[in-house]
Order: C-alpha cells, then sequence, then structure tokens
C-alpha cells in the first residue's frame, strides 16, 4: 500500500499509532468509492435516484421507473387497471431498469393504490415499488400498497433556518405523542406538543418512526419502505408543515434514520423485490441479523449506496430535515455486530471483525449530508466507541457531528440498582460524566425511549416504582420515596445534562417523570394503546407533583442554554467520598452537587476559581420544582481565601439537593 502522510487523527489520539495502516486505508477507501460514484462531481450530484427511479409527472402523462436487475419482465398494476396484472408491461432499458410512460394527466390521478408485478424464474411477484413516497394499508385485507401523491409544491416559510449551535434534542414519536387511546397524527403533535417543547426551551426534535414500517411495534425500527413517510400519521403535507412549523419556533428537526437494517418482509419491503436476496442485502448468514431479525445491506454494493445516499438527500429536500440520527451504527461497523463485545482495547475496532464499506458508507452520507446543509446536525448511535466517528473525515474520522453518551444511561441504571444512596461513587460518577475520545463531541442523556420500554424502567420509575400510582398527589402528605424519587430525578439529570455531551437529550415524557413504560399494541396485551401515549393531563395537573419535575425541566435547559454552559470543559473539580459531594465550574457557573442521603451541611466550603460575589440561579430543592425550599436564592456568597490560599464561600447545601451559583459582574 502507498505511503500516506499520517492522518491528524493520530495527534488527536496517539494510542492510535500502532493502526496507522487501518487508519490510512480508512482514508483510501472513502476517496476511491468517492472517485468511482460521483468523478470530479459532487455527491450531492450522484444521490439523485429518488429523481430518476419511481412515480413522476411528465408534461403528457406519468412515468415509472424501477431497477430491478433480477426481474425477467416488469408490470405495473393498480385502480387505475382494475388490478389487471399483465395489461401494462414496463419496457426493460439498460442496467436492470424497467420503465412505463402512461400517457395523460388523469392516467394515474392521487389516491389511486398501485404495486409493481415482477417476474422472476416464471413466479409472479406482488411488490411496493422502491420508491414510492407512500404506502398505506387496507383496513380489510391488511396489504400494503403504494399511494399516488399529489405532489404539489409545499410553500416552506423557513428560508434560512440555521440550526442552534448547541443542541437540545428532545426525542418523540409522533404516534404515542398524545393522551388518547389511539395513534397521534402529524397535526396533533404540531398543534399540542411542539408548543410544550418551545416552552420548555428544546431547540431541536428527533423524530422516530417516520420511515414506513408495517409493524407498529417495532417502534420504527424494522423499515419496510425508506421514501414514504409514515401514512399512519396523516400524509406528507402534515409533516412538512410540523417541520415547517418547528422552523418558525426556532426549532431544528432530525430524521431517526435506519439505514442499519431492513424489515425481510418480501411483500411490504425491499427484501426479494426483484426475486433476489442479494439485491440490497448480503447473502446467507451474513445477510441476517441474528438478534433483530431483520435483513443486512451490502455497503460495497454501488447500487445500494445510490439507493441509501439518495434517501438521504430526499428526506432533507423533501421535508427540510435538518439532519439525522442514525440508528444502529454499532450493527454497521462490525460483521458480528458488536454483539457480546466489551470492546476492551482499540484492536476489536481493527481486525477482520470491521466492516470496512459501511465504514466506507457512513463517510459517504456525512459529507453528502454536510454538502447539502453546511449546517445539518449527524448523530451516531455508536456503543462500541470506534475511534475518530465524530472527526472529520480528511483527518481519518467518519464525519459524525456528535455521538451519543451511551455509556451514561447504563451508569445510572447500574448506580440504582446496585448501589445504595449511601454508597455512591463520587470518582466513578465523575468519571463516566466526563470521559470521552479527544476532540469528539458527544450527545448527554441520562434515559431516552430505550429505558421507557417494557423490560426496562425509565429513572423516575427505577426511583418510585409503584409508589408513584398513590403518592404523586401534594393533597395526600408526603412520601419518602417519592421525596427521594423526586429529589435525585432533578440532580440526575442536571449532573448529566451539564456533565455528560456537548449536547443533551431527552425522551419526551421523562422530564415530568413519565409514570409508566412503553408497550406497543401487540397480541400480548390484547392490542391496547394504554401504555403507548403520553399523559400530558398529568402534568398540567397543578395538585400533582409531576408539574414540579417539569418545571425543573424547564428551568435547566434554559439556564444551561443562556450560560451556553455545554461549550465549556469542566475545571475546578472537586469532590468528597464520604459526604457525597461533587463540586465544579463551567463557564461563569459553579454546581454544587450534594448526594449525602440524610446528611445536610452548613457552613460547607465551596472552592472557585475568581474572587468576588457568587449568587443562586438555580436550586433542585426550590418549591416550585417539587423540593422544600431550604437553600436562600437571595442569598450573596462572598468569597474568601484561606490560609493555605484556597478562594472560595461557605454555603449551606441540604441533603439530596444541587445548586447553581453564577459570579455576580462588579
Amino acid at each position: 500500500m502507498a505511503k500516506y502522510e499520517k492522518p491528524k487523527i493520530l495527534e488527536i489520539d496517539p494510542y492510535l499509532a500502532p493502526f496507522e495502516d487501518d487508519l490510512n486505508l480508512r482514508i483510501k477507501l472513502f476517496k476511491d468509492k468517492k472517485k468511482q460514484l460521483a468523478g470530479r462531481k459532487k455527491l450531492a450530484d450522484f444521490a439523485n435516484a429518488h429523481h430518476y427511479f419511481g412515480f413522476h409527472r411528465t408534461a403528457s402523462g406519468w412515468v415509472y421507473r424501477e431497477w430491478a436487475p433480477a426481474a425477467q419482465e416488469m408490470y405495473l398494476t393498480g385502480d387505475f387497471n382494475n388490478w389487471d396484472a399483465r395489461s401494462h408491461q414496463m419496457t426493460p432499458k439498460d442496467n436492470g431498469v424497467f420503465e412505463i410512460k402512461l400517457r395523460g394527466k388523469n392516467a394515474l390521478q392521487a389516491g389511486q393504490k398501485v404495486q409493481a408485478v415482477v417476474i422472476h424464474n416464471g413466479q409472479e411477484l406482488r411488490r411496493i415499488p422502491l420508491y414510492a413516497t407512500r404506502v398505506v394499508q387496507d383496513p380489510v385485507t391488511y396489504l400494503w400498497c403504494a399511494e399516488i401523491e399529489d405532489k404539489q409544491p409545499y410553500p416552506w416559510t423557513d428560508e434560512g433556518f440555521v440550526p442552534d449551535k448547541t443542541p437540545f434534542i428532545y426525542e418523540c414519536h409522533i404516534g404515542m405523542a398524545q393522551e388518547k387511546g389511539a395513534v397521534g397524527s402529524y397535526r396533533e403533535f404540531k398543534d399540542n406538543v411542539l408548543p410544550r417543547i418551545k416552552d420548555l426551551g428544546y431547540n431541536t426534535i428527533q423524530i422516530m418512526a417516520i420511515m414506513e414500517h408495517p409493524y407498529y411495534g417495532s417502534f420504527g425500527y424494522q423499515v419496510s419502505n425508506f421514501f414514504a413517510a409514515s401514512s399512519r400519521y396523516g400524509d406528507s403535507r402534515d409533516l412538512q408543515e410540523l417541520i415547517d412549523t418547528a422552523h418558525s419556533m426556532g426549532i431544528a428537526v432530525l430524521l431517526d434514520v435506519v439505514h442499519s437494517h431492513a424489515v425481510k418482509n418480501t411483500n411490504e419491503g425491499l427484501n426479494e423485490f426483484d426475486g433476489t436476496v442479494y439485491q440490497f442485502f448480503h447473502e446467507g448468514e451474513k445477510g441476517n441479523h441474528s438478534a433483530w431479525g431483520t435483513k443486512l445491506f451490502n455497503y460495497g454494493k454501488n447500487e445500494v449506496l445510490h439507493f441509501l445516499l439518495s434517501n438521504l438527500k430526499y428526506w432533507m429536500e423533501e421535508f427540510h430535515f435538518d439532519g439525522f440520527r442514525f440508528d444502529g451504527v454499532t450493527s454497521m461497523l462490525y460483521l458480528d455486530h458488536g454483539l457480546g463485545s466489551a470492546f476492551t482495547n482499540y484492536g476489536m475496532y481493527f481486525s477482520m471483525n470491521t466492516d470496512v464499506d459501511a465504514i466506507t458508507y457512513l463517510q459517504l452520507a456525512n459529507e453528502l449530508i454536510h454538502q447539502i446543509n453546511p449546517n445539518a446536525i449527524t448523530v451516531a448511535e455508536d456503543m462500541s466507541g470506534m475511534p475518530g466517528m465524530c472527526l472529520p473525515i480528511q483527518d481519518g474520522g467518519i464525519g459524525f457531528d456528535y455521538r451519543l453518551s451511551m455509556g451514561v444511561p447504563d451508569l445510572w441504571i447500574k448506580t440504582l440498582k446496585e448501589c445504595t444512596d449511601d454508597n455512591w461513587d463520587m470518582g466513578k460518577l465523575w468519571y463516566e460524566l466526563t470521559i470521552r475520545r479527544p476532540q469528539e463531541k458527544n450527545i448527554g442523556y441520562s434515559e431516552s425511549h430505550d429505558q421507557a420500554l417494557v423490560g426496562d424502567k425509565t429513572l423516575m420509575f427505577r426511583l418510585c416504582d409503584a409508589e408513584m400510582y398513590t403518592g404523586m398527589s401534594k393533597l395526600h402528605g408526603t412520601s419518602l420515596v417519592i421525596d427521594r424519587g423526586v429529589a435525585l430525578h432533578k440532580m440526575i439529570r442536571l449532573v448529566t445534562a451539564s456533565l455528560a455531551g456537548e449536547g443533551y437529550l431527552n425522551f419526551m415524557g421523562n422530564e415530568f417523570g413519565h409514570p409508566e413504560w412503553i408497550d406497543f399494541p401487540r397480541e400480548g396485551n390484547g392490542w391496547s394503546y394504554h401504555y403507548c401515549r403520553r399523559q400530558w393531563s398529568l402534568v398540567d395537573n397543578p395538585d400533582l407533583r409531576y408539574q414540579g419535575l417539569n418545571e425543573f425541566d424547564k428551568a435547566m435547559v434554559h439556564l444551561l442554554k443562556e450560560e451556553e454552559v455545554l461549550g465549556c470543559l469542566p475545571q475546578n473539580k472537586w469532590m468528597h467520598q464520604d459526604d457525597k459531594f461533587l463540586v465544579y465550574q463551567k463557564c461563569d457557573l459553579v454546581f454544587i452537587f450534594n448526594f449525602h442521603p440524610s446528611k445536610s451541611f452548613d457552613g460547607y466550603f465551596i472552592p472557585v476559581t475568581n474572587e468576588g460575589k457568587y449568587k443562586v440561579v438555580l436550586s433542585t430543592d426550590d418549591a416550585q420544582f417539587g423540593g422544600y425550599s431550604r437553600v436562600d436564592s437571595n442569598h450573596v456568597y462572598q468569597t474568601v481565601v484561606t490560609p493555605a490560599n484556597w478562594i472560595g464561600f461557605q454555603c449551606y447545601v441540604p441533603s439530596r439537593t444541587a445548586i447553581v451559583l453564577k459570579k455576580i459582574k462588579d
């Protein structure tokens, strides 16, 4: 292999030196594949499959094109020809492409249902067009088919919108974002939930389950139709209006994109579209995900790259998504999908187990996304800690803007399950919340949708369990279990939000301690929607303690945003294991945490870096946040210099309380 100049990633992380050849290969494979796909043009000029394939109006009517290299013949059928499977034959073109032109502007009309008919080895296969933009389920037969959309241009009003520099992400699911026992709609979300998100201070929403999927209970992670916005929630125009409205509120919108695998269904999805498994996926066991029961893309195949890259461009062009959270990145990176791997040494990232084609695809995807929108945001869901995930491609990285701090929720679950409150390890807490790959940005979070699913527990439910059903009322006295849960819920979120990343994420409802798990309607629960909703009435009820948690989350997010805390490195860290104290500074703020379950400390010396006066700007113990107002928010703390030349002030810090102070300008 030719000698390359050392990639910058080796300067950033010297421990990667033994893997210089692997990193050079990473760069070379990206450059070679980019040249192969786009030549001297940009990737954005290559990723246009959706403009050619699928259904398009022409001056004389309609044209429909499909890529089906193993098909012997293809036909188009639907309402327009009374479902005659053989009356409208498609013409074979070069490279496995089939085409049919329909004369007359009304040859196809909005709302009509269509399917492709593929003849493979003499068999007639009914398939949904690969580039269908709307896919619906028949309420009687439960069969899915494509529906012709009225593709009138949406009158966007968001020109010039730019996402905020630091993302505060509200992770959400359109269908379960309502309280009624049914699937919510794009319009309901726009009208009822977006204002809540804006009020809380979140500047980004990350929407799950948008790409069409036949099984609602898959949470949207078994995609069948990659170019179709889920019809369960409304039509494409409703989604466009939702995003346009979000932009008018200053809220960016990310798509939770699933390019790590696809549903194995043949009637609905990509699998065996042209009669072969290998059209999009690997053959044999390499093409099957053993844990998920899904199909795995062959990222080494140019036609697959064309499809996936065009898919990203489509969502950005048609719906103005501001970026993507890539699901299942760990599964993509490794041939064993990271199952059972602890990733305890660097060699595990650069071995025969690494899928270099997948890495190249992720690099191409990131370059494309940022070509289309330089302000776009990309987030990787990777639990392995792959080096360079969030470094520039030219430096040997993969090009993401952020990775999820996936170890942090595990930290909190492990702590709450295995440690008594008086046995929390302050040093371990600090380490797990602050450890990062050098110069790579993280999205911190204490819990996401993963912890809310049946079989797991949200933080609030883990803290309080069944007592939440009886103890959250303000009218029926206090509960020690609920008091503990309310106090620690706020402290955990504050220490995580301020330390665990350069961005922050919350799953909808968790900000106010939603009391129940998520369980999609299924046979095992009688197809009930009872646990597949968000009970907003709980947080709106002033007689319940959920409202205090919600008010704290709002105050926390607004403070962290206004003070630009997530862009600052922590300094002047101080901790005391026996007292369960943790103190640190970020920007102009001093964070004080007393995790002790019973000890309040009067006159506790708080070290700071600068002399002056300090005042409380946030206390988890305020009455409006469900606390007991034991902290005087009006008191001014004047620093002193000790004989040992320590700068600081004495402070009363109640048990299970966090306080944030800010230096007063002279």
